[in-house]
C-alpha cells in the first residue's frame, strides 16, 4: 500500500460568553479575590455558582461569600501537563470543597509529587499576579496547614463588573485522511481532481470516502473528474474569520464537478458576491503553489439546467 498522509491539525476559535447576575458577580470577585457562592432554598451553597437549582430548577440568586481554603476531596496527577493548562509542571488536579461550601470546584493543586496529595489535605487559593475576572484568577491551589480563612459577608456587588468572557477553544490531533483521500490529495499536487465509483450504484464520489455510503460497498476505482462544475447551492458569509485573509461578504459554494455524482465545498470569486447563482458554472483558481483550488470563478458558460443538478443539492 502506497504511504498514507498524516498531519497535525488544529481547530481553534475563540468563544464569547455573556454572563448573567450571578457568573458576573463569581468572575467579578475572583478578580478582586473574593470568591463567592449562592445558597440554594435549603441552605446548601454551590461553588462555583449556578443561576438554577440542580435538584429543584428554581432561579437562585443568594451570594454567599466563601473561604479562602478548603479541603481536598478527591484528586488525579497529571504527569504532562498540555499547552493551556494552569501549571506547567506536573500536579493535581483536585475537588476541593471550600470552607463554608456544600459543593467541590475543580482546580488545580501545586504539589512537588502524587505522594504529597491525599484526600482530606487541606489547601488555599494562590491567586493570579494579574486578574481579569476568569476562573484563571485563581493561579492554582497549594498545601496549606494553617487557620481556616474567615468567611465574611458579601453582597455581590462590585464596581466596574465584569459581564462578559472570551473563552479561546483549541484542538490539536493527528489527522490520516486514509487510502482514498491520500490518493484525492496527491492528485491535487498535480492539479487533478479524482473521485472513486462504487462498483454498486455506480456513482462517483468526490472526495473519496473509500466506500459508498449508500451502498456500503468499498470503492477503489479512480475517476477523473471536472475541473469544471456547477454550483448546486451557496451561502454568503458576512462574519470574518480569524486568520482567514478573506474579505466580507464572500461565497461558499456546493460545487459539483463535471462527472461526480457528490458536490464539494469551495469558495466562489471572481464575481460579485450579490451576483453568484444556482447554476453558475465554475473552474478551479490553483493556489499560488498549485496543490489545490483556492477558489473558483465562473466559466462563462450558459448557467446549467436545474434537472442536470437537482438531484446534487
Amino acid at each position: 500500500m502506497p504511504d498514507v498522509l498524516k498531519a497535525p491539525l488544529v481547530v481553534e476559535f475563540p468563544f464569547t460568553r455573556s454572563l448573567g447576575p450571578v457568573q458576573s458577580a463569581f468572575l467579578t470577585g475572583l478578580r478582586d479575590r473574593v470568591i463567592l457562592g449562592v445558597r440554594t432554598r435549603d441552605g446548601r451553597v454551590l461553588v462555583p455558582p449556578v443561576e438554577y437549582d440542580p435538584v429543584t430548577a428554581e432561579e437562585i440568586r443568594d451570594l454567599v461569600h466563601v473561604g479562602l481554603t478548603g479541603t481536598v476531596t478527591t484528586w488525579a496527577w497529571n504527569h504532562e501537563p498540555r499547552r493551556g493548562q494552569p501549571l506547567d509542571t506536573p500536579f493535581a488536579w483536585v475537588l476541593v470543597k471550600l470552607d463554608n461550601a456544600d459543593t467541590a470546584l475543580l482546580h488545580a493543586l501545586d504539589a512537588p509529587g502524587p505522594d504529597a496529595v491525599r484526600t482530606g489535605m487541606r489547601v488555599r487559593v494562590r491567586w493570579a499576579e494579574e486578574r481579569i475576572g476568569a476562573i484563571t484568577d485563581i493561579a492554582c491551589f497549594e498545601p496549606y496547614d494553617g487557620e481556616e480563612s474567615v468567611v465574611t459577608v458579601h453582597a455581590g456587588e462590585f464596581e466596574n463588573p465584569v459581564h462578559g468572557i472570551v473563552a479561546e477553544a483549541r484542538l490539536d490531533y493527528s489527522y490520516s485522511p486514509g487510502r482514498a483521500q491520500t490518493d484525492y490529495i496527491n492528485a491535487l499536487a498535480g492539479q487533478r481532481t479524482v473521485g472513486e465509483r462504487c462498483p454498486s450504484c455506480r456513482k462517483v464520489y468526490v472526495p473519496p470516502r473509500g466506500a459508498c455510503p449508500t451502498c456500503g460497498v468499498a470503492t477503489s476505482e479512480q475517476v477523473e473528474v471536472g475541473p469544471s462544475g456547477t454550483v448546486t447551492t451557496f451561502c454568503i458569509v458576512n462574519i470574518k474569520a480569524k486568520n482567514l485573509d478573506i474579505e466580507v461578504p464572500y461565497v461558499y459554494a456546493h460545487i459539483a464537478l463535471d462527472g461526480a455524482d457528490l458536490a464539494l465545498h469551495g469558495r466562489i470569486g471572481g464575481i460579485p458576491y450579490d451576483q453568484v447563482r444556482m447554476g453558475l458554472r465554475v473552474e478551479p483558481v490553483w493556489s499560488a503553489d498549485g496543490r489545490y483550488p483556492d477558489h473558483y470563478r465562473p466559466t462563462g458558460e450558459p448557467d446549467a439546467d436545474y434537472e442536470t443538478y437537482k438531484e446534487l443539492l
